[in-house]
């Protein structure tokens, strides 16, 4: 669904993505693993139009969308939950959500909107319930409970997470990645950035590790649970030679 081929971007003269390669199958959960600064978020936001790259092919669906503009990627069908959440604070929840269904109600979809949000609010039953205060009164997690939902209300066929985890108590964690999982086996495709590596390779099907803009290891959960280096770097266990 996506493919990644020889990535390069920059910041004014800094090289932050110097060769970055990778694909993500239909109905797959891909994984980003990299410390803090290794090109991690950049990288989603090139894929999502936000940055342009100096070089390099991204393709979605066979198509090169690298010189797309990110609202012409987001129609195509690849939606991006950015790190912080970006919600609206002073709106509510709801109106939150339609306003990431608007597109959808513009081309006379209310009907289905409904039903696609009921299911929503399912999977995450904590925003039912704080479904009209303002979303700047939640939760972190709440918030990117939200977030997620508002995302997916768009109907997308790539959802692009970063960093979903950062700042959450564990219990809501859980809880969002469990979410990952019954939403890849309703046939959604996702890829995200992840500090707590441990959680990613549970229910990833490949990850790849980022390393000052260059990918440095790459395979299944079982294969990185094997490399010494992976596990030392992003697992904190010491592996005995």
């Amino acid at each position: 669904m996506l493919s990644v081929e020889a990535l390069r971007v920059a910041y004014g003269s800094l090289e932050v993505i110097k060769d970055v390669s990778f694909e993500v199958g239909e109905g797959e959960i891909v994984t980003i693993l990299g410390s803090n600064g290794a090109g991690k978020t950049t990288t989603l936001r090139s894929i999502a139009g936000l940055h342009r790259a100096l070089s390099g092919r991204v393709a979605f669906e066979g198509e090169d969308i690298a010189a797309w503009s990110p609202a012409r990627i987001a129609r195509r069908g690849l939606r991006m939950v950015p790190e912080g959440r970006q919600l609206f604070p002073d709106h509510t929840v709801l109106e939150n959500l339609e306003l990431g269904a608007y597109s959808r109600y513009r081309a006379g979809e209310a009907r289905s909107v409904k039903t696609d949000m009921d299911d929503l609010l399912d999977l995450f039953p904590r925003i039912r319930e704080r479904l009209h205060e303002k979303a700047g009164l939640l939760s972190g997690g709440e918030q990117q409970m939200v977030a997620i939902s508002r995302a997916l209300i768009s109907r997308p066929k790539l959802l692009i997470m970063d960093e979903p985890s950062l700042g959450l108590a564990p219990i809501l964690i859980r809880s969002i990645f469990e979410a990952f999982v019954k939403l890849r086996g309703n046939g959604l495709t996702l890829l995200l950035v992840e500090q707590m590596a441990h959680l990613a390779l549970q229910i990833c099907d490949r990850a790849y590790v980022l390393e000052s803009g260059v990918v440095k290891v790459s395979g299944s959960p079982k294969e990185l649970l094997a490399n010494s280096q992976v596990l030392e770097a992003y697992l904190g266990k010491v592996v005995e030679a």
